[in-house]
């Protein structure tokens, strides 16, 4: 159950999502036969999702829906979600990708906080700015009303988000799918977030004890 005041959200993107339009009909399910689809297929573009999934509920919240997931993207989902519940504690779970940890976001988290802007040094030369393992120090102070909390190297698993992803990519964007634009794909994207949200949005049970022993 979480806490009153406290928010805990599992964030990422998904990236390179093709909008592969099938150039021939399926050929329908019969007696003894599975559908078949034919391979022949035709690319229209690509587009993405920056999500953050509401740990405690299930929701996912303010996601973008959009080609790009540079600096500025990353840190307009992170706007749009804080903006919610601005007075909150709330916690990102992140993986080490640059664009979380950018000078951007150290600005903006500066800005909540109440710290001089020059103060924070300068990018590639020197304070909290210098490099990525001083931007991540900044950004996981735990004093700070918005943390972010990194999962170590190659363990981006551990993150919710991507049990989400995998959903998604079963259910809607799976070899069956079939996308005349990124239009359509990306309306298909926004229409299964909302179906999602209102009838199947609910907080994982994760049973991973962090025991990676073997027996």
């Amino acid at each position: 159950m979480a806490d009153a005041g406290v928010r805990v959200y599992s964030t990422d993107e998904k990236m390179a999502i093709q909008a592969i339009e099938h150039t021939t009909p399926k050929t329908p399910m019969e007696s003894s036969q599975i559908e078949r689809i034919d391979p022949d297929y035709e690319r229209h573009g690509t587009t993405g999702i920056i999500a953050s999934r509401n740990v405690a509920t299930g929701e996912i919240v303010n996601p973008l829906v959009q080609p790009t997931r540079k600096e500025e993207d990353y840190l307009e989902h992170i706007k749009r979600v804080v903006s919610l519940n601005p007075n909150d504690k709330t916690f990102f779970i992140n993986d080490n990708l640059n664009t979380h940890q950018s000078e951007s976001l150290v600005s903006y988290i500066a800005g909540i906080e109440g710290i001089d802007q020059g103060v924070l040094g300068v990018k590639g030369k020197s304070g909290i700015l210098k490099n990525m393992e001083s931007r991540s120090e900044f950004l996981s102070d735990k004093s700070h009303q918005i943390v972010f909390v990194y999962t170590p190297k190659h363990c981006s698993w551990l993150n919710q988000i991507e049990i989400w992803f995998s959903i998604i990519t079963r259910r809607l964007l799976n070899r069956r799918s079939s996308f005349k634009s990124v239009a359509e794909l990306e309306q298909k994207i926004w229409d299964f977030i909302n179906y999602y949200n209102q009838f199947l949005k609910k907080p994982f049970k994760w049973i991973f004890k962090g025991n990676l022993s073997v027996v």
